[in-house]
């Protein structure tokens, strides 16, 4: 014992205890190999968040591992501080890493897989939570644990939390939550973030040191952190559980902290693909590379989206980075869409549309999905192969936000501007349909922005001689002067063979002319053009009265009556020309008026004169007191305005049992249908649709 200048036995031991425990919290190596003390809240690089941390096992110990945090004085068998007392002499530092490569980038699909390491200067912090590396098996760390201790978690003896990395700012004292909350493994609580009573109606989930509220499991994206890297790391979660609008929160708070960090505004950018904003995703992508002009992951991410966005040439400069391996998956789509592209150009040169189609959209399927130009030449196919209703409900789902070509290094497809190709296509659009000012202003905007191409400079002026053509064959028209009114639509159609509102319109001078033949010519061309287009049909089928074409005019005249079912104008003339069909067949035709309302029939013999009537006579059997027969009434009052040739009758077989009787009626509602007397159809409680459809084929 004299050995030891009077201290105890037990006391020497407590002391090499105590020696041993600080040594192996504050001992690391240095260059040399030479054990030397560095501050216990240095950080450990731990890779990215995103990725789970490859553990290591050397000199016979299993290592369990979570996030690191400051050293704690009264943990069960957990040990913190730098890695050379934990992992073996082959664990990476920071200053052996890829100095170009950045902390906490968030991986998406269209990126490729890089190593995750730190770049000079940017570091890492944990301000939440508090992990533990844990030992077991033949470690040098064995001393027992004292018998009053918190089983988890590192708390200073203080009470307060050192935050790692953030050894330079005041600590906030730390609570560990009461109450109902639940908290995960080794949670703080700050105090600033402790639920109120009665604030919340459920319980609150505490997990790594974050607050989720509402949904069990569902981060709120929202914290008083004012550690960007902290941010980032809650946003990286959020976006992994795909609540891309919430991480997008956390990275504008973390760049707001700090803006010239590039990997906070890289992951702001996946954030936005979640979202599907592809133009703020491509800024923001530039932002990165702005910041860090090598940023590899960055540029590779970049040539993904503008090749999505049909931006080739501009995709094959960052996708092939100069000096890197590009990403074999991009590159293979690039090369795709390059060779579609080609196709489709060459196509569209010769006026081969079908040939511009295909080779369009398989360049949108290999990659180029969210291209506006590449839709913008679909619809264009598609009105040249007079596929007019596809290409109108084409031109909507158009993207209008896209980001416009660089002044610098404009972006071109067909040898045109990408934003003045878009105006190029909605002006044929508008022409097509027959908006003439609407083409006029597009096609002028599509000039001033590409003054110099030829194709947009025809079409400028062909646009503008077409609108003056119809603007005179309108005025013309007013003033009845019928024949030079149809010069002017020719003149028109000469510029713009394709389309149909002129045709139509000089249809309706051809008309007031008399010259029906020619009417119906015109007719023909416009619906070849636009086939469900109402004023074609419509001048088509009353050309076609005139020239006792009955067929012919009936048939069209059943088209508008689906088309407009409340025209009774459309209706009357359906009617009359049913009527004449008949007599030309040579049917007998009497008693047959257009329209009106459902009659009511009481007597026998009256009955029976109605319903022998050559035409279809519909007969609806009530009571007053049933449910289903004034129901089914309303209904009835709208099929006789829309199948005008039918006749509608209605008995109430409680005031006329004869009726009721000689037909053998037993259940209300009926419905019969007679012809010249004969009953051709019954239906007992019959629904709407059954019913429409039994008129509709008994009406002709």
């Amino acid at each position: 014992m004299s050995s030891h200048s009077g201290k105890t036995m037990s006391e020497v031991g407590l002391e090499t205890l105590s020696d041993r425990l600080r040594n192996t919290l504050t001992h690391d190596e240095g260059d040399n190999g030479v054990n030397v003390n560095k501050p216990d809240f240095r950080e450990l690089d731990l890779g990215s968040p995103v990725s789970p941390l490859r553990t290591r096992n050397g000199g016979g110990l299993a290592v369990t591992t979570t996030t690191t945090t400051s050293s704690s004085s009264s943990s069960s068998g957990s040990v913190t501080g730098r890695t050379s007392t934990l992992f073996n002499s082959h664990t990476p530092r920071k200053s052996e890493s890829n100095p170009n490569s950045h902390s906490g980038e968030l991986s998406v699909e269209s990126s490729p897989s890089a190593t995750r390491n730190f770049k000079p200067g940017h570091t890492r912090s944990r301000s939440c939570g508090s992990h533990q590396l844990f030992f077991s098996g033949s470690g040098s760390v064995n001393s027992p644990p004292p018998a009053n201790v918190v089983p988890t978690g590192n708390i200073c003896p203080s009470g307060r939390v050192l935050k790692t990395g953030m050894a330079s700012r005041s600590t906030k004292p730390d609570i560990l939550g009461s109450g109902s909350g639940n908290y995960g493994h080794g949670s703080i609580m700050r105090g600033g973030l402790a639920s109120k009573p009665g604030s919340d109606s459920g319980p609150t989930n505490y997990s790594r040191g974050l607050m989720v509220g509402g949904e069990p499991g569902r981060r709120t994206g929202v914290c008083s952190s004012n550690d960007p890297e902290e941010l980032k790391r809650m946003g990286n979660d959020n976006y992994k559980n795909g609540h891309f609008a919430e991480a997008l929160i956390l990275y504008d708070k973390a760049i707001a902290i700090s803006p010239a960090n590039a990997a906070y505004h890289f992951n702001r950018a996946a954030a936005l693909m979640g979202l599907r904003r592809l133009a703020e995703a491509v800024r923001e992508c530039e932002e990165a590379i702005r910041l860090d002009p090598g940023y590899v992951r960055a540029h590779h991410r970049l040539g993904s989206l503008l090749l999505s966005l049909g931006q080739v040439e501009n995709a094959r400069k960052h996708i092939c980075y100069s000096g890197h391996q590009p990403d074999p998956v991009d590159f293979q789509k690039l090369q795709s869409v390059e060779k579609h592209l080609s196709r489709c150009t060459d196509a569209r040169r010769v006026g081969d549309w079908r040939s511009t189609l295909r080779e369009v959209d398989a360049a949108i399927a290999s990659g180029a999905d969210a291209s506006p130009q590449l839709c913008a030449c679909r619809a264009e196919a598609l009105l040249k192969l007079h596929q007019l209703d596809d290409a109108f409900l084409a031109l909507p789902n158009i993207p209008k936000s896209e980001p416009s070509a660089s002044p610098h290094s404009p972006q071109k497809i067909f040898g045109m501007h990408f934003d003045a190709y878009m105006l190029f296509v909605r002006t044929q659009i508008e022409l097509s349909k027959g908006r003439f000012d609407s083409a006029l202003t597009a096609i002028e905007k599509a000039g001033q922005i590409d003054p110099n191409n030829v194709e947009i400079s025809i079409l400028v002026n062909n646009v503008k001689l077409v609108c003056r053509a119809r603007a005179r064959g309108n005025d013309l028209f007013k003033s009845e002067r019928f024949t030079e009114a149809c010069s002017a639509y020719g003149e028109g159609l000469r510029l713009d063979p394709s389309n149909s509102v002129l045709y139509c319109n000089r249809a309706a001078c051809w008309y007031k002319l008399g010259q029906w033949e020619k009417s119906v010519d015109d007719c023909n061309q416009a619906l070849r053009i636009q086939p469900n287009y109402t004023k074609a049909l419509l001048r088509r089928a009353s050309s076609n009265s005139k020239l006792e074409r009955w067929s012919e005019a009936v048939r069209d005249y059943e088209i508008l009556r689906r088309e407009l079912p409340d025209d009774k104008e459309v209706a009357e003339s359906l009617f009359h020309a049913q009527v004449a069909l008949k007599k030309s067949r040579g049917e007998e035709v009497y008693n047959m008026k257009f329209g009106g309302e459902v009659e009511s029939v009481s007597g026998l013999e009256q009955f029976r004169a109605a319903i022998s009537s050559s035409g279809a006579s519909l007969v609806h059997f009530k009571t007053g007191s049933n449910v289903q027969c004034r129901q089914i009434s309303p209904f009835l009052d709208a099929l006789c305005t829309r199948y005008p040739s039918v006749n509608f009758l209605m008995v109430d077989i409680e005031e006329s049992p004869a009726i009721a009787h000689a037909e053998n009626i037993r259940i209300v509602p009926t419905i019969k249908i007679y012809r010249k007397g004969n009953r051709v159809k019954e239906m007992v409680c019959p629904s709407p649709e059954v019913l429409e459809s039994s008129v509709r084929h008994y009406s002709i």
